[in-house]
């Protein structure tokens, strides 16, 4: 089993992988009377293939436990997808460049802040959605329309925390106020 350790995500570690989204580490302009800061471009949205679009879901997650064994990777060969949370959800990324086989050694994890948002590029092998501290709402802009867009390869990994960045227990969450 391979055994990966998540550090902090950040966009120089995860740039082979795709993009992370975080408002704090990109320039922005202002729109709407000089009210509001717009973002602008923080991912490259991929929809490949014939009659390729884009959409725009919003999946709920139930939360994972860790240390977390995972038994398959999925990647998404016509297209990007981009996981940014609602509400400050620190959620694992686990990653691997694209190709039909996956070299263990090129396997990264990653754990985001809850402000950082990824956005994995078409054909990067990644770990399904594995939110920590309760069930968390994303927001996923990824591609739809005609043709095969997930694949699926085993591989066994068990992904930890670094010492010290544990995860609430349920009781724990539920006596925060």
């Amino acid at each position: 089993m391979l055994q990966l350790e998540a550090r902090p995500l950040t966009p120089e570690a995860f740039a082979p992988f795709g993009d992370v989204i975080d408002t704090r580490t990109s320039d922005y302009f202002h729109i709407n009377a000089g009210r509001t800061r717009r973002y602008h471009d923080l991912a490259r949205v991929e929809t490949l293939g014939e009659q390729g679009r884009a959409l725009i879901s919003i999946f709920v997650s139930q939360p994972v436990s860790v240390p977390l064994d995972l038994n398959f990777l999925e990647r998404h060969p016509q297209g990007s997808q981009a996981f940014v949370p609602m509400h400050e959800e620190r959620f694992l990324v686990v990653v691997a460049p694209p190709g039909d086989a996956i070299a263990p050694e090129k396997v990264r994890a990653f754990v985001t802040d809850g402000r950082q948002g990824v956005n994995y590029r078409a054909g990067t092998w990644h770990a399904i959605q594995s939110v920590l501290e309760g069930e968390g709402e994303f927001l996923v802009v990824d591609r739809g329309g005609e043709g095969n867009n997930c694949d699926e390869i085993p591989i066994d990994i068990r992904v930890t925390l670094p010492q010290g960045e544990g995860v609430a227990s349920t009781s724990e969450q539920e006596a925060t106020p």
